[in-house]
């Protein structure tokens, strides 16, 4: 094994720009070479994590296999690098004052005052090495979140700053930066120039730079950024804006970003190559066919809400060489009758029901699966999705008129859907729901075993409620099929319709989709969109 090396991601004078994709598509990169490369993502705030965040101002909180609840790009790091991360590998900053002032408290400082830098800069190097060492990582790649500058990452840029220090040779820092242009075309390098000196004064120099863009770098521009932030030409790259996200890695390597990022960390490669991924990618973008796919939620407002769905559909797309075209629909639009799904759902060849909280939007999801069960249209139900879909079967085919989830309606006289035994006690909101990996049975014979080909599966889940076990005879005599149990049979994971394709998971089946391995349920979703298509329905 190649002395581990360390590549630091950091934004500039603005958020948003993609410094996730840009460390998942170099992850992506360092595996094309035979390297091993392991993600850590740095947030500033002081929650412990995502949890209880609202998608509306963070947009999607991701689940981990063991449970954690963490930022959206770790997502994007599992579907890139299609490999399952833990907890450790994201840091937040209410996570590390907790373990600091923990520590404090049983006298692990002996007596002194305890200060950022040397305690807490220690803490931090001591927790990014050990998540190296854990993982037996050639590289770990750490992106540090919001912007240079802020507050909330000062501390945790200084402790990188003295990784370096320590480790000569084996940490390189790589910026991303946006390029504005002016509306006669001209590319402006001041905010690149002033975000460089701002990171140089706090004694980080990045040695690659890459530029966000609305068009192609100019050479003007790039002799600018390299004579003013003292970088080669060479080791500036252009991040330009593409068809799909998965395109960057293809991109970064027609300009030999591999060659120079290597060359500078001193790593050698093997004869590995990114062929599978690029034939996905090409279908991606040059599809034989396509179907269109209606998505019906409560945050559309803010699509990062739902971007492991999105992206699900996408890597679906890409095996069956489809393009999805993704219509979203707020829920709250349903709810005028069976006339307002109708018209929204007009040229609609799948649905997908998708997990929430709260009240508001609910009728019009249980109006969505009502339609699509009566008409037939393919249908799948994710967490709250899923829920919903057996509330309207519960009213409309089992006879149980006022049927409701007790999250809707404490006194419903039909609560189809209750909290989890375990929940009924907990008080907190912070990571107390059922969340992280479980294993399924799935029922032989069943759209969901056929989905997956195999009798037991591992899903991710993120929820409190289920379908009460006190109705599940009276739902299963009216024709509603459990096609997936817990292993002791004593949980409803899975649910679908006899007559049509209407699958539903209490999971989130998305959050382990990869491009390379995408979700079966979302497979065997399109590949009825597509023959619904076809046969013109």
């Amino acid at each position: 094994m190649q002395a581990r090396k360390y590549i630091v991601v950091v934004g500039s004078l603005m958020s948003g720009l993609g410094k996730g994709i840009i460390t998942s598509s170099i992850g992506r990169i360092l595996q094309s070479k035979g390297l091993s490369p392991i993600p850590i993502k740095f947030d500033g705030y002081l929650n412990v994590d995502c949890g209880t965040m609202n998608p509306f101002r963070h947009g999607e909180v991701f689940v981990l296999d063991d449970g954690t609840e963490c930022d959206m790009d770790f997502g994007t790091y599992e579907r890139f690098l299609n490999i399952d991360l833990n907890g450790k590998c994201s840091i937040t900053g209410g996570k590390l004052f907790s373990r600091l002032i923990e520590k404090e408290r049983r006298g692990g400082f002996l007596g002194r005052d305890v200060q950022f830098v040397p305690h807490l800069t220690d803490e931090i190097k001591t927790w990014v090495r050990a998540v190296g060492e854990e993982n037996k990582a050639d590289v770990v790649l750490i992106e540090v979140g919001g912007t240079v500058g802020d507050l909330e990452n000062g501390y945790f840029i200084e402790a990188m700053r003295q990784l370096a220090n320590e480790e000569p040779g084996s940490v390189i820092f790589i910026q991303l930066t946006y390029l504005p242009a002016l509306s006669a075309g001209e590319q402006k390098t001041k905010p690149t120039q002033h975000a460089n000196r701002l990171i140089q004064s706090m004694g980080i120099f990045p040695r690659i730079i890459i530029v966000r863009e609305g068009s192609p770098l100019t050479s003007e521009a790039r002799e600018k950024i390299s004579l003013y932030c003292s970088v080669p030409k060479g080791n500036i790259f252009d991040d330009p804006d593409l068809d799909t996200i998965y395109q960057l890695p293809i991109i970064l390597e027609k300009q030999k970003f591999s060659e120079v990022l290597m060359g500078e960390l001193g790593l050698k490669a093997s004869n590995e190559d990114m062929k599978k991924w690029s034939s996905l990618v090409q279908k991606i973008i040059d599809p034989k066919d396509e179907v269109n796919v209606a998505i019906v939620g409560k945050y559309t407002a803010v699509k990062d809400a739902y971007v492991s769905v999105k992206e699900a559909i996408v890597h679906a797309g890409a095996h069956l060489n489809l393009k999805p075209n993704v219509i979203w629909v707020e829920s709250t639009d349903l709810e005028g009758g069976e006339g307002a799904v109708k018209k929204a759902f007009t040229n609609i060849d799948a649905v997908i029901v998708p997990g929430g909280f709260g009240t508001r939007g609910t009728e019009g999801k249980i109006n969505a699966a009502k339609y699509c069960r009566e008409n037939k249209v393919p249908y799948l139900g994710l967490c709250l999705g899923c829920q919903l879909q057996v509330v309207e079967f519960a009213r409309n085919i089992a006879g149980l008129k006022d049927a409701n989830s007790t999250e809707f309606d404490e006194k419903s006289p039909a609560p189809v859907i209750d909290f989890l035994p375990e929940q009924k006690k907990i008080k907190e909101k912070g990571a107390t729901m059922r969340l992280g990996a479980y294993d399924c049975i799935l029922k032989k014979g069943t759209r969901a075993h056929e989905a997956y080909g195999t009798d037991k599966i591992s899903e991710r889940h993120r929820h409190r409620y289920e379908v009460n076990p006190d109705y599940r005879k009276a739902l299963e005599d009216a024709g509603l099929v459990i096609s997936g149990t817990s292993p002791d049979g004593s949980i409803v994971e899975m649910v679908e319709w006899k007559d049509s394709f209407g699958v539903s998971t209490q999971a989130h089946p998305e959050l382990k989709s990869r491009l390379e391995r995408p979700a079966p349920l979302f497979v065997a979703l399109l590949k009825e969109a597509a023959k619904r298509k076809k046969k013109g329905a």
